[in-house]
């Protein structure tokens, strides 16, 4: 569990310096020129980032999944190698599903205005800067969302309800409550992550002109932000080890 934890931070450390030092710029210095490439890779590294974090989540669903349901066989099934071939597997996932995008938006033809009106660089919020028919790219991003976090919140639906089913069959009114506290953690993050992630998504495929254009620009800096800063929190307050680990730290720097 620890592991997966510390690769979903990094994840989002990664994920909030790859906008956020841009958007503070153009905020505080008024700094706002990028050059396309720069703009491209911004935005290569953003949804990168952000299906592997969605893969992170799934695994320490199933991390979860196999601690409550198969308990005894936690350390048989997830070893060390298990975990390296499932974080190998979520970098190649995201790079195959993200990469794509790269070539479809450098085939476009940009004769419109060069004023992206984000914070940041997303796949259709550079699209719609062409003057060609952007089709492929609306249904391509649509396809790599369901796809890959689309995917990934049916199997992580699963596992909680496996995980639900099997917690009520417990013995032990604690074991129950633990059990019920280590989910609930998870599931607060899950929807922290996805329902801004996903909406942003859907309103750029479908409801450009009746969702008014602010309500992209929060979405979207919302689901690079919120996560990154509330998970911590989350898990601190839900895991003991953690808040034990933190105070701990906290009372070492006061002396």
């Amino acid at each position: 569990m620890y592991l997966f934890l510390s690769i979903l931070a990094s994840a989002h450390v990664l994920l909030s310096t790859s906008t956020m030092p841009k958007a503070l710029t153009i905020f505080c210095l008024g700094t706002q020129a990028i050059s396309f490439d720069a703009r491209l890779t911004q935005m290569f590294c953003i949804h990168f980032l952000f299906v592997a974090d969605s893969a992170i989540l799934l695994a320490m669903a199933f991390d979860r999944y196999v601690a409550i349901c198969s308990p005894l066989h936690y350390n048989t099934i997830l070893t060390p190698s298990i975990i390296r071939k499932i974080a190998g597997a979520t970098l190649t996932r995201s790079f195959c599903i993200i990469f794509p995008s790269v070539f479809l938006l450098k085939r476009l033809p940009y004769c419109r205005t060069n004023i992206i009106s984000h914070t940041f660089s997303e796949h259709m919020g550079i699209a719609r800067l062409s003057c060609a028919d952007i089709s492929v790219n609306v249904w391509y991003g649509l396809a790599a969302a369901l796809l890959s976090t689309g995917l990934d919140i049916i199997l992580i639906t699963i596992s909680c309800v496996l995980i639900l089913r099997t917690v009520f069959h417990l013995p032990s009114h604690e074991a129950q409550s633990k059990a019920v506290g280590t989910c609930g953690s998870h599931i607060c993050v899950i929807l922290l992550f996805y329902m801004p992630a996903l909406f942003s998504v859907f309103a750029h495929c479908f409801g450009r002109k009746s969702i008014p254009h602010y309500v992209h620009i929060l979405l979207a800096n919302l689901y690079v932000v919120i996560p990154p800063m509330l998970n911590p929190v989350i898990y601190g307050v839900r895991t003991k080890q953690i808040w034990e680990g933190t105070v701990q730290m906290f009372l070492q720097l006061g002396k």
